[in-house]
Parts: C-alpha cells; structure tokens; sequence
C-alpha cells in the first residue's frame, strides 16, 4: 500500500465572480521510504498540493490517502490530528516561536499529544542530540544561526516519528554553505528510512532528492529519477 496517494486530485477557489481551478486531476503515489521534490514556477500549483498533502487544506474534487486513511471530507479536528501524528513540517521561515527555548519549541508536538513533561524533556534533548544541537537546547531563536534554527525545526518535525517528514522550502533563507548542511541532515534522514517530500523551486536543491515531479498550470508535466546526490 502506498503510503500517500493522490487520485484524480483537484482544487479549486471561489473567488466570487469566477473559479479558480489550481489542480486539475492530479494522481500520484508516493511510497514509505521515498525522497521526492515537488517542483513547479509560481502558479504552478506546487504550493497548494503541498497544503493538501500536509493536511493543511483539502481537494475539491478527488481523493487523498495517507497511510491508508482518506482526508478528503475530514474537519480541522480530524485534520489537525492526522497532522500531528504522521507528519513532520520544516518550513522556510522555522515557524519557531521566538521566546521559547530550542527545547521547548522542539516539545510543541509532544504537547499536543498530551506526553507527560519530564518525557516530553528527554526526549526534545535526545531529537536535539540528533540534529547536532546538543549543547543548544536552552538558547531561544534569536540567539541561534539560521541553520541551527533550521535544525531545531527539523528535530520538532521528527519527534512524533511521523510517517512523513514535508520541507517546504527548507534552505530558501539560508546561505549556500548552511543550505548544503541541512540538506545533508535531510539525505542522512532518508537513509534512516524517513519518508522525504521537498518542495522547491530551485534545481540543485532538487537534484539532492531521488525522485523529482514537476507540476505545472495544475497538472503533473513529469515524474522522473533525480540525482539522489549527496
């Protein structure tokens, strides 16, 4: 069983006066293990299947499967649930919170989950070991570089062992040298069998998965191997 699949996915707007139609029957399947890119111009589309993929929005029109559980027609409850166990977000711009430590920002997850404190600490410190960040685990955002803060929001993405790990532009503020780091952190996840979706829209970023789809005005254009490089 594929453990995301997309059939005759779509998504459209209403704005009113017309519709806006941003996915026209998308199908694909993504199986546990995998590291795909998802790319595409703006207006491609890329963004919105990435929403519908990590259960931040639903399709029009379609069906979604995630691990086997259909998410078209769930409510934001039901939504929020299934993203809280079975995926792990790592977002451009961290999405940390700025007067938390490292820690405590990595234990959000753990919290939502109702996982006791004490639990909650060893095991925020073990996902930070993990990410290199062990001697960091007290310092807020502000006092942390762009790539470490990267890493904190890659160790809270893991802490749950989410079926999926989804990088929404994960190195588009960093600087080359750190954007290779954290890419590197991402290959060294995949290997330990974490599930990898990258959102992108630059081509070296890409050539780091081993799969790489191409969306483009709302349709799939390929599907094609990457360069898995490392």
């Amino acid at each position: 069983m594929s453990l995301l699949r997309c059939v005759d996915l779509g998504k459209t707007y209403d704005l009113g006066a017309q519709k806006l139609e941003v996915l026209k029957d998308v199908n694909l399947s993504i199986e546990p293990g995998e590291y795909v890119a998802i790319m595409g111009p703006s207006g491609s589309g890329k963004s919105t299947l990435m929403n519908i993929l990590g259960c931040l929005d639903t399709p029009t029109t379609g069906r979604y499967e995630l691990d086997g559980e259909q998410v078209a027609g769930m409510n934001e409850n039901q939504l929020a649930d299934v993203r809280n166990r079975k995926i792990g977000f790592v977002f451009q711009t961290f999405n940390l919170l700025p007067r938390q430590s490292a820690r405590a920002n990595v234990e959000l997850p753990l919290v939502y989950s109702g996982v006791p404190a004490s639990k909650r600490h060893h095991l925020a410190e073990e996902a930070l070991k993990a990410v290199g960040l062990e001697g960091r685990t007290r310092h807020r955002p502000n006092e942390l570089s762009g790539g470490e803060r990267q890493r904190v929001a890659v160790a809270r993405a893991l802490i749950n062992h989410p079926s999926i790990i989804l990088a929404d532009e994960p190195t588009g503020n960093l600087d080359t040298k750190t954007s290779i780091e954290i890419m590197k952190l991402l290959g060294d996840l995949h290997r330990d069998k974490n599930t990898i979706i990258l959102v992108t829209h630059e081509h070296d970023i890409a050539e780091y998965a081993h799969r790489i789809v191409r969306l483009r005005d709302g349709v799939i254009e390929s599907d094609t191997p990457g360069m898995g490089k490392t």
